[in-house]
């Protein structure tokens, strides 16, 4: 039963006088009940509670943490097709693709219980005292790394699960030791407070201080703000536009203290395409590629929205046999109507731009009803790209734009100029790779993450992952939002000096009870301090 209410320290609040309702992209039905949207004064009580939970969580042991990680993806699992259905509703997801997120939500709460529980991701290093050197002694030395406190985190329009209430940014802040405050994404309230009522069940479970969770409705300039700005907030992870995460970063990045907001925000995830891969496979490259440039409605933070490739023959047949399969891939339902509104706003400005054609649209016309998006693909030239601006904008949707170049030493040219990208795709041959260095060398500077005759959409959720980039892919290229090591974005070192055994947390202890990889004077090893 939804009630359409916030959760504060485990508490639904009491009735607002601003409500709202979800909108179903499926019929453009409003959906029951309404929501209750919260301000100022509600972002204050949930960070003063939090961190006065903060004070225990902080410094709850590794077990604890790992237990409470587990026992929220028990209680999402426990939700069964309920949760399935609201989303469906809310977002026009098929259940297929929901299932398979649920089960990654999962999967990344029990990945970072693991990591947790192991604990060498807390980079402990110790430097023993040196009494007797000269001309100085050295002191004893403790370095690890902690939490940094309450963390807010901003729900993804794209990943009712995945990436929102208890998604990746939720799972790497609680794994670290940070209590958790979500705003809660308006185009899928009832599916957050699900989850919600998922998290808090498993606070109280895990006998854990109960302000070390709160989910709070609201508007989303006016929480967003209140939240980044509040002087108890430490840090804030957020996936979304790049205006909303500039917003954000600039916001905290203002204030007194400043913190930091790691922001997933806008990629374009460019593909190059090789002479001998284009000789060899076309049609696979064909396929493949619209596959991922309409996987999800195109609505995936990795879908490729840039082709380039060397002008001729062979590019030429490609893009016609690109464009013709594009032509026969059905719209599909975006997630809301803005979204889709601002998918065609994009769609026109692209079609204004001088030097830009149209190669294909969708057979089938969208249904407005629906809040359909159609694949749609269009061309220019190197020279021309380099000289709008425009082109290098994201169009969120089934959209992609296909540059041809004169030579490959202008691939190279057209890398180096491009924004910071979440990834970057090379398809060629051995020989073609061969001779690529500069190019991947170039690509390098402006993705996170290269995949080699592939393509970027899917991204999986394992220690090796970085799902990150330079600006304006992510306003931190130093880290990811996706696998164990979003992790590191919650925490920062902590050196103690001198202190007796009996201050010292149990990873910074000689005998090592937790059997922790450490660095010991210079020296990875698991073994006890001699």
């Amino acid at each position: 039963m939804l009630h359409g209410k916030s959760f504060i320290a485990g508490a639904p609040l009491a009735d607002s006088a601003r409500t709202f309702h979800a909108v179903s992209p499926l019929t453009g039905d409003r959906l029951e009940p309404a929501f209750h949207e919260v301000g100022a004064a509600e972002v204050d009580r949930a960070l003063i509670l939090a961190e006065e939970a903060f004070t225990i969580y902080g410094h709850a042991p590794a077990e604890k943490r790992a237990a409470l990680l587990e026992k929220i993806g028990e209680e999402i699992m426990a939700l069964g097709d309920d949760l399935l259905q609201r989303a469906h509703f809310e977002t026009g997801l098929p259940l297929a693709r929901l299932t398979g997120e649920r089960g990654r939500t999962v999967g990344q709460l029990g990945l970072f219980a693991a990591l947790v529980r192991e604990g060498s991701w807390c980079d402990a290093r110790i430097d023993t005292a040196l009494p007797d050197r000269q001309p100085l002694p050295r002191p004893d030395l403790r370095r690890m790394l902690a939490p940094l406190g309450p963390v807010a985190v901003f729900g993804s329009s794209n990943f009712p699960l995945a990436f929102s209430v208890a998604g990746g940014d939720t799972a790497s802040a609680l794994a670290a030791g940070n209590p958790v405050i979500v705003k809660a994404h308006r185009a899928h309230p009832g599916t957050s407070e699900m989850v919600a009522q998922a998290v808090v069940r498993a606070v109280a479970a895990c006998h854990l201080p109960a302000g070390v969770f709160a989910m709070l409705h609201g508007s989303g300039a006016e929480m967003g703000t209140a939240l980044v700005r509040h002087p108890l907030t430490r840090a804030a992870g957020f996936t979304g536009s790049r205006t909303a995460g500039r917003a954000l970063f600039d916001a905290a990045a203002a204030r007194p203290d400043p913190i930091p907001v790691f922001a997933e925000m806008s990629s374009l995830n460019p593909v190059f395409l090789l002479p001998g891969a284009l000789r060899e496979r076309s049609a696979q490259i064909v396929e493949g590629l619209k596959n991922s440039v309409t996987m999800g409605v195109g609505q995936f933070c990795t879908k490729p929205g840039l082709v380039f490739g060397i002008g001729g023959s062979d590019f030429e047949r490609f893009a016609e046999n690109f464009a013709a399969a594009m032509r026969t891939a059905p719209p599909g339902t975006m997630l809301t109507a803005g979204i889709c509104r601002a998918f065609h706003e994009g769609l026109t400005t692209m079609e204004r731009v001088p030097g830009v054609v149209a190669l294909g649209v969708s057979d089938t016309a969208p249904d407005a009803a629906k809040t359909h998006g159609e694949p749609v693909v269009f061309a220019t030239d190197a020279e021309n790209f380099l000289g709008q601006p425009t082109l290098h904008e994201e169009v969120f949707g089934p959209y992609t734009l296909l540059v041809d170049a004169p030579g490959f030493p202008d691939l190279v040219r057209l890398a180096r100029r491009l924004e910071g990208q979440l990834t970057a795709t090379i398809h060629g041959t051995d020989e073609d790779l061969a001779e690529a260095g500069v190019l991947l060398a170039a690509l390098q500077r402006r993705a996170g993450r290269i995949v080699v005759n592939g393509f970027p959409t899917g991204v999986e959720v394992c220690p090796a992952m970085h799902h990150g980039g330079p600006y304006p892919a992510t306003t931190d290229e130093r880290f990811t939002s996706v696998g164990t090591a979003a992790i590191q974005r919650f925490a920062r070192p902590v050196c103690l000096q001198n202190l007796p055994a009996s201050a010292l947390p149990a990873e910074l202890l000689d005998a090592n009870p937790r059997g922790l990889m450490r660095l010991i004077n210079g020296q990875l090893t698991r073994d006890a301090v001699a």
